[in-house]
Formats: structure tokens, C-alpha cells, sequence
């Protein structure tokens, strides 16, 4: 499923063709949202937001778009009506005089007045995007410390759109290993340091994972797996994907484990769970 910084990327590309532009035709692909056409047709755009997973599409008589693309959504970008070939179902084609925006396969979309958006169910629940620039590492910590979080596993909490909305798994397990902090561990098994080396690399590696096109590891790290000839596959991250091979730090092998029901990387050496 792609993570926040993955949503607010096609967020920025869908932008550059359609903020600000008229749409022509607006067309949905699903029979319950078929009523709005007519009424976004004509309009304009005047904002893409992202709310963690969640793409929001402002226009201009004050509807909004919520679009979630779960694990099959993809957004293309192509010019006006060049149809991607494709065997996904289109649910969403946003189309301007000169390109188009088509959302395929998803499913989970709704049309809501702009000033109901938290009525939404998903949007009624999660936490502070982990991409907003107004939040600080402090704000982070806070949110740790919660009475309703402190006590909870890290690797549950990380997964918790409630917590902080757009990580989800390969973000969980790289956070967690940049922080040197074991999945199994609680906010409040934390000492103050380690909370606030967890809460920078919450914001570092998702921060990094946007301006990057989802590489967590640092840019020295990338420069020298590229000269050995490794792949993107190979260098994108420092434990996601991992298992049975050497930690970048310490030469353990990495450790794969499901935990709340989703795989979790780790070094056990890096991230002792010593409590």
C-alpha cells in the first residue's frame, strides 16, 4: 500500500496539470458517485491535500474529492485522453482542456462538502500528517507520551493511522531501525533521550522518503551501494525487505517478524530489547 510520502507525490503530479485549471469534464466510475459529475464539471481545482494515505481534491463550488488508494490505487497522469493501456477499472478522470488525472482500481471515494471533510470516518480519526512541516519533533514526543499511547508496543503504535496519519510498513521498520529503538519496546520504556532520537527519526526518514521517491536509507549510503552495482531494490532501504542479510551498522543479520499482524524488520543487536 503506498505510505504518505508516496500519496503526497502523486499529490505534487497531479497538481502541476490541475491546481488552479478549470475541469472540464469530470467523470466517476462508480455508480453511487455518478450524480457528481455534473457538478464538478466546470469547475475548478483549487487545492490537492494530503491527509496521511488520504488524497483530497478542492474545488471550487466546495466539494471535496476523498480518494484512499488502498492497495491497488495508482494515479496517472497522461495528456487529455491518452488512456494509459491498462486493465485496472477507472473509478475517477479529471480532465482540463490539455491533460487528464485518472485514479484506477481504488475504491474508497466520496464527494463531501469541504467544510464536512472530518465527518468523514477516516478523516475523523487520524493524527497529524507526518509530512506537515508545522510539526516538530517535540510535537512528536508528545504524541509518544499520550496516557493513551504510552503504554502501547511500538510496532502497533506505528501502524496507528491515530498516531500520526501516512506510515505505514516499510516506514514503521525504517524509523524504528534509524532510532535504534526494538519494535517490542513502549513509549514508556523509553528513556527521554531515546524518545526524542525516535521522535527525529520519525520525521527525518518519512521527510527523506518523500524527497526521495521512497529511499530511507542516507544519501552517503545510496552513493556507495550504487557503486557496487546494486539496484534500487537492493539500496532503498536499511532493513525493510532485509531478512537474513548483514546490518549497515553492526554486521548482524537483519530479523524479519510479524507483529500486529504485519512484517516488522530489525536488528537485534542494533535494537536490544533489553527490557
Amino acid at each position: 500500500m503506498p505510505e504518505g510520502p508516496e500519496i503526497r507525490r502523486a499529490a505534487d503530479k497531479i497538481a502541476k496539470v490541475i491546481e488552479g485549471r478549470l475541469i472540464e469534464s469530470v467523470s466517476f466510475g462508480l455508480d453511487h458517485l455518478k450524480t457528481f459529475d455534473d457538478q464538478l464539471s466546470g469547475q475548478i481545482v483549487l487545492e490537492l491535500e494530503t491527509r496521511g494515505k488520504a488524497l483530497l481534491t478542492h474545488f471550487s463550488n466546495d466539494l471535496t474529492i476523498y480518494s484512499h488508494n488502498q492497495l491497488y490505487g495508482r494515479w496517472y497522469v497522461v495528456r487529455r485522453d491518452q488512456y494509459p493501456a491498462t486493465n485496472r477499472s477507472l473509478r475517477i478522470a479529471l480532465h482540463t482542456d490539455t491533460h487528464s488525472a485518472l485514479l484506477y482500481s481504488a475504491s474508497d471515494i466520496a464527494v463531501l462538502p469541504t467544510a464536512e471533510l472530518l465527518s468523514h470516518p477516516f478523516l475523523a480519526r487520524i493524527g497529524p500528517d507526518i509530512l506537515d512541516r508545522t510539526i516538530t519533533w517535540r510535537d512528536v514526543v508528545r504524541l509518544l507520551i499520550a496516557p493513551e499511547r504510552r503504554r502501547r508496543k511500538l510496532a502497533g503504535l506505528y501502524l496507528d493511522q491515530g498516531f500520526m496519519a501516512g506510515i505505514g510498513n516499510y516506514l514503521r521498520s525504517e524509523i524504528l531501525f534509524d532510532a535504534g529503538v526494538n519494535p517490542h519496546k513502549r513509549p514508556v520504556d523509553l528513556s527521554q533521550i531515546e524518545l526524542n532520537r525516535l521522535a527525529r527519526s520519525t520525521l527525518t526518514i518519512s521527510r527523506r522518503a518523500y524527497e526521495t521517491g521512497g529511499i530511507t536509507n542516507p544519501d552517503a549510503r545510496v552513493k556507495k551501494l550504487k557503486k557496487q552495482g546494486l539496484k534500487r531494490g537492493a539500496y532503498r532501504h536499511a532493513v525493510f525487505t532485509r531478512e537474513n542479510r548483514a546490518c549497515y551498522h553492526c554486521q548482524s543479520q537483519i530479523v524479519k517478524e510479524e507483529i500486529a499482524s504485519r512484517r516488522v524488520y530489525y536488528c537485534p543487536r542494533c535494537q536490544q530489547d533489553s527490557a
